[in-house]
């Protein structure tokens, strides 16, 4: 414990690193459950040839390389890609389209399970109650809130735990004063570690680990507000 106390940084070098992640993946994040949960709804409401296919591909997702991912984003983003003219490369808007490719898969699949769990009676007690069928996807959702819950960390893990494609698209910059432009806590765990700043890394990572868990303290809580309302 001695040890880590003495590890030194340049000022500002740890808060930057800090804004960076929590920015990129909860920006990352919070878009891709707005996509997710309403995709996630429309699937699970829906039915149609093809529907168990579409639920194995979205499960394969969650396995998807990130290096590829990372890959692919890159090309996007580059001079030659659709995205060229937006000069996006080795910034964090690219970096938050990588990260919300990678979070998008667990947190549809973990939605779209945690909305087929729900009852049918839930959704025909809406309907004899006369709802319509967003009355019907609003009370699926509530009923479904853990699960949801429980797919946005999900999502949030993987996001902020992702090294490979953050580190391709953002190039784990950081100014001359050593302040993060694109450095993110995994790449500079990575970074230090290969140093042999053994020390710095394993305090970056005692931080990284509070953060997650600090942000699944803040969501059970909400969560567990929700049921005693």
């Amino acid at each position: 414990m001695p040890l880590l106390l003495d590890v030194s940084f340049r000022d500002g070098y740890v808060s930057s690193i800090i804004y960076v992640s929590l920015y990129v993946s909860l920006v990352a994040v919070a878009l891709s459950t707005l996509f997710s949960v309403p995709v996630a709804v429309a699937i699970g409401f829906a039915d149609f040839r093809g529907k168990g296919f579409l639920k194995s591909v979205v499960n394969t997702g969650m396995g998807f390389p990130s290096v590829v991912v990372g890959l692919l984003v890159l090309f996007a983003v580059s001079n030659q890609g659709p995205l060229g003219p937006l000069d996006l490369v080795f910034t964090r808007e690219a970096m938050i389209v990588s990260q919300f490719v990678l979070a998008t898969p667990p947190i549809t699949a973990i939605s779209l399970a945690a909305v087929d769990g729900v009852d049918d009676g839930v959704r025909d007690a809406a309907r004899a109650l006369g709802g319509t069928r967003l009355d019907a996807a609003l009370v699926v959702l509530k009923e479904a809130r853990y699960g949801i819950a429980t797919a946005v960390l999900a999502g949030f893990g993987r996001a902020i735990s992702e090294v490979g494609s953050v580190l391709i698209v953002g190039g784990n910059i950081t100014s001359s004063e050593g302040i993060s432009k694109t450095r993110t806590l995994t790449t500079a765990i990575q970074l230090e570690a290969r140093q042999g700043q053994y020390e710095t890394a394993l305090v970056l990572g005692a931080v990284l680990v509070a953060l997650v868990l600090l942000v699944n303290a803040v969501v059970v809580h909400f969560g567990d507000g929700g049921v005693t309302r």
